[in-house]
């Protein structure tokens, strides 16, 4: 389950347009990375965002599980917001954490009030699960939400709030995973374009579904074909506009007995008892497309990019996760870049700077067209058109999806709560699509059956203790 882990770790990881490629390592070092050199792509300033104050602290510390700054030693070019940053009098130290240790590390330094960072990324966990253990501050001082420069990401924000504070700082929202698969094999085997039927409005579940099932026809037992291969199963639900675990009126409540949420579960089961999914871990999308043998491989950017996607000679192509044939709502699920500001720490014009330095480089047109340059510079055999689909599956138009599900508890939200290290929120979307180590695949009857009382136990307990923390 490391690997899954892993997985889930990179991928948030993936979540800018204009860095969407500077986290497709390890984000343990890259010591063993190749020592690669893309064309830089210079960045103006901007009179927009206000400079340091000199008597102010400048650096600000970074807990992470990769450096915000380029690495040297591959030649990477320099993000927009870090040179804004740099441009207005302000650093980052890394403090280098795994992804297994980053909560416990961060927990340490609070609590002891030494080395304090003082930005943490927004991962499931910190909402509202560590905003209840006062890990962080609220960010209503250093953001305006009525600015401007803020305006668009208040909606999202509004959906973090805690006792009347803002506790996240989203700086943009990406979709959480995209489809590849390799156009020489969808014309040998006389499949319909996706990306064709992406740009008519057809691609959905029907769509994708009857093109898995035609592929599959040609399977052996010596040449065995799958329809999909990934990360996808959340993805697929959420397309329902549905979430396991909602917030109203102030409470967490469940959705299970969703009958949309139902339908999206019997469809996974049925392409799961079909045979149609490879539930092996292969990697990356270089190593599940390699052969021809998968058609769809589903999973964030990083997986996509660099040593990870397409090389010379690739003729690939990327599509969002299919649609809801009976939801009209442009639904994407969401990768959300958004930072927390640490409890404890005192750098607040420099964190406020880094902030506005993140949202410019993701709102202005110029930085977002130095955004897009700096990525196709990195990954030559990604073509505008795959950039594009992307950029428009990420798109505001789309109605972003969060679940509250995976910030309430170790139980419902850790991937490491119990043996085979899923945590209960991602069982519930999963595990009608696979098999378990003893060979067994779940209804969605009996996987509700299985849950339903941990869920209700959990919202209790959670609810409770935003009621005492809110008096």
């Amino acid at each position: 389950m490391n690997k899954l882990k892993k997985m889930l770790a990179l991928t948030v990881a993936m979540l800018s347009a204009v860095s969407i490629c500077s986290c497709s390592s390890t984000g343990d070092g890259d010591s063993e990375a190749p020592v690669t050199t893309v064309e830089k792509v210079e960045v103006e300033d901007t009179e927009e965002i206000e400079n340091i104050a000199d008597d102010a602290q400048k650096e600000i510390i970074w807990m992470g599980t990769y450096d915000l700054n380029p690495n040297e030693k591959r030649g990477e070019d320099k993000s927009v917001e870090m040179t804004l940053f740099n441009n207005k009098g302000g650093s980052v130290k890394w403090s280098q954490v795994s992804d297994s240790e980053k909560f416990d590390k961060l927990a340490s330094a609070i609590m002891s009030q030494q080395d304090v960072p003082d930005i943490f990324k927004y991962e499931w966990m910190a909402f509202p699960a560590q905003v209840l253990k006062d890990m962080y501050q609220p960010i209503d001082d250093l953001v305006d939400f009525d600015a401007p420069l803020w305006a668009d990401t208040k909606v999202s924000a509004d959906q973090f709030v805690m006792n009347g504070k803002h506790y996240v700082a989203p700086i943009s929202t990406t979709v959480g995973t995209m489809m590849m698969y390799d156009n020489a094999v969808i014309q040998s085997n006389g499949l319909a374009d996706p990306y064709e039927e992406y740009l008519e409005g057809n691609w959905n579940w029907d769509t994708w579904v009857s093109m898995m099932e035609e592929f599959c026809e040609g399977s052996t037992e010596e040449n065995p074909r799958y329809g999909i291969n990934g990360w996808f199963q959340t993805q697929i639900i959420q397309q329902t506009g549905k979430t396991m675990v909602n917030y109203e009126d102030g409470k967490f409540v469940s959705n299970l007995n969703d009958p949309d949420i139902e339908r999206a579960e019997n469809m996974l089961y049925d392409i799961g008892k079909k045979g149609y999914v490879n539930g092996n871990w292969l990697g990356n999308a270089k190593q599940a497309l390699k052969d021809g043998n998968v058609l769809f491989y589903c999973m964030g950017t990083w997986a996509m990019t660099g040593n990870n996607g397409p090389s010379e000679g690739d003729d690939w192509g990327v599509v969002p996760v299919p649609s809801d044939p009976q939801n009209d709502e442009k639904v994407m699920t969401a990768d959300m870049l958004a930072y927390m500001w640490v409890r404890g720490s005192t750098a607040n014009d420099a964190v406020k700077t880094w902030f506005e330095c993140c949202r410019m480089a993701n709102t202005d047109e110029e930085y977002k067209e130095n955004g897009k340059q700096k990525f196709l510079n990195a990954n030559p055999c990604w073509t505008e058109e795959m950039y594009d689909t992307f950029m428009e599956a990420s798109s505001t138009e789309n109605k972003f999806m969060f679940d509250y599900g995976y910030g309430i508890s170790s139980m419902l939200s850790d991937d490491g709560a119990s043996a085979d290290g899923s945590c209960v929120t991602r069982k519930l979307y999963e595990y009608t699509n696979k098999e378990d180590d003893n060979g067994k695949q779940y209804s969605w009857t009996e996987l509700r059956e299985m849950y339903s009382a941990t869920v209700d136990s959990e919202l209790k307990t959670i609810n409770d203790a935003v009621a005492a923390y809110t008096k």
